[in-house]
């Protein structure tokens, strides 16, 4: 039963670790942009991507 409290006390413990990590690295702007990186082999060496892209939002209608 000690052995049991002992894993579970350290599984816990690790899981606390990576989600404070987690945390910090939404926080921190991490996760911010995902599709550059991706992107960055596509491109020509030299050619500069453009830095963030806007988030896509509802388009104006024609004529507008």
């Amino acid at each position: 039963m000690g052995l049991l409290a002992l894993v579970l006390t350290i599984a816990l413990c690790v899981v606390a670790v990576f989600v404070g990590l987690f945390v910090w690295a939404v926080r921190s702007g991490q996760l911010d942009d995902l599709e550059t990186p991706a992107e960055r082999m596509l491109h020509a060496d030299g050619e500069e991507l453009p830095a963030a892209r806007a988030p896509a939002g509802p388009r104006d209608p024609p004529g507008r």
